[in-house]
């Protein structure tokens, strides 16, 4: 399946480029797609909530450079921090889903 041609599927688009399930280029490519989602689904949340980064940064006991490297994509966040953005920032919850 090297032919982009022939590709059918979104899912073999993704798999000529960066490998199947589980193969390291794979693996990096599906972390870098879950920091995507989560960093567009905080900045349509402050969004909504209508705060700048620095009102959301004073409610949740961060810095605006951080919020933006969150919503920029470009930082890793613990877990801990991002359901204490929501509740405390948002008065969201959040939940997970294993897949």
């Amino acid at each position: 399946m090297n032919n982009k041609n022939t590709i059918t599927t979104f899912e073999e688009l993704i798999e000529v480029e960066h490998g199947k399930v589980g193969s390291k280029s794979r693996n990096k490519y599906d972390a870098k797609v879950q920091l995507f989602i989560v960093s567009e689904m905080l900045k349509e949340a402050r969004k909504d909530a209508k705060l700048t980064q620095e009102q959301l940064a004073d409610k949740t006991g961060t810095k605006k450079s951080y919020i933006s490297k969150l919503e920029n994509g470009k930082g890793n966040i613990q877990l801990s921090t991002l359901i204490r953005i929501f509740e405390q920032g948002f008065n969201r919850r959040i939940g997970l889903t294993f897949l």
